[in-house]
């Protein structure tokens, strides 16, 4: 299934991110998330419906409720992705410092 957001975009929020982190630590209801911020449950909906779209949380039901997990394995992919950016951005600051040592050769 693609998801319809990007993940990116959804971890970019505060309060989402707030959430995850609730999450990581165990499953949750909405409410219980609701009671942890001055914000309606409604409001807390909506993070958690974007966040689902994402397949960063999943949901299971409980009877009436709700519980909402944190999916490991997309935070593994959210990871993998940042690790590749942060290996391409290193290389980018070495070849940064070759011109600089360059240039300072340069000058003497």
């Amino acid at each position: 299934m693609n998801s319809r957001r990007d993940v990116f975009q959804a971890i970019a929020d505060p309060t989402r991110r707030a959430i995850i982190m609730m999450l990581a630590v165990g499953s949750m209801t909405p409410n219980a998330l609701a009671e942890q911020f001055k914000t309606s449950r409604q409001a807390v909906s909506k993070h958690l419906q974007i966040l689902t779209e994402c397949e960063i949380v999943t949901q299971e039901h409980q009877g009436r409720e709700i519980h909402y997990h944190l999916n490991a394995a997309k935070m593994k992919e959210i990871e993998k992705w940042l690790e590749q950016f942060k290996k391409l951005i290193a290389k980018r600051f070495d070849q940064l410092d070759d011109v600089l040592r360059n240039l300072k050769n340069t000058k003497r």
